[in-house]
């Protein structure tokens, strides 16, 4: 199930700092990755869960690694050295992406849902949120990794969790809004807690799969659950008092 759109006729403001965070991200991806490529800048600036949890920066050496299921052997960067507090890497990362797809999935999410969330609490406050939903799924990737004994000298980047924590804001103040997704080759139109509940149990059983121990194939599900988690619990205390309830449109 892709989402392609959702209803913005309740909606009041343009969304500057969504389109701004979304600006930024693709500005990080494309000059300072270089699209992908510049595997020593996402190295250095990426979340390290051993950084975060000694405070020390851990530089390591390129090496070699074979690829189990094709055998194909292929160099893999090290750890480079991060220019800044480690701890400030929750943030940086989160406007880090690994590739195309990866960046393209996720400002798709945010610019379908976050329009809304950030009309509904203010853009200062939304900004806020953002931020405070990003660290938060960083933190909760980073102790999920080492409560399971995972490889604690992986890095970890990308907005997912800081746009769970939208999707949880958007699940509890519009859970009626029509969303437009492509389900099974057909464009349908579907409750938000349709839309952004299919998603999320995605994410918990994939999750829960990592709890077990799995690589979860690269994607830091931990940081997905985490944000939203995030989102749902606080939103409340984001939003604005005295704002008016939205309309839905049938």
């Amino acid at each position: 199930m892709i989402p392609i759109g959702d209803d913005n006729t309740d909606r009041r403001s343009r969304p500057v700092i969504t389109w701004a965070i979304i600006a930024l991200n693709v500005l990080v991806f494309v000059l300072f990755q270089g699209c992908g490529s510049n595997d020593r800048f996402t190295y250095a600036w990426s979340t390290v869960p051993e950084e975060i949890l000694t405070g020390k920066d851990l530089v390591t050496a390129d090496q070699t690694v074979t690829d189990p299921s094709s055998g194909q052997r292929y160099l893999e960067p090290g750890l480079g050295v991060t220019p800044i507090s480690v701890y400030l890497t929750l943030l940086v990362s989160m406007f880090m992406h690994g590739s195309f797809a990866h960046i393209a999935g996720n400002m798709l999410y945010l610019f379908i849902f976050g329009d809304n969330v950030e009309d509904r609490i203010g853009r200062v406050r939304f900004l806020l949120f953002y931020l405070f939903c990003g660290v938060v799924a960083s933190l909760a990737q980073v102790f999920v990794t080492k409560w399971t004994g995972q490889d604690p000298s992986v890095p970890s980047l990308g907005a997912s969790g800081a746009i769970s924590g939208v999707l949880g804001a958007y699940l509890l103040l519009f859970p009626r809004k029509r969303v437009r997704v492509i389900a099974l080759s057909l464009l349908i139109p579907v409750p938000a807690w349709v839309a952004v509940g299919i998603w999320f149990v995605f994410q918990l059983i994939n999750g829960l799969g990592y709890l077990g121990g799995s690589t979860g194939g690269g994607v830091a599900y931990a940081a997905h659950v985490g944000g939203f988690v995030a989102g749902i619990a606080t939103i409340k205390l984001w939003d604005r008092p005295g704002r008016a309830p939205q309309r839905y449109a049938r």
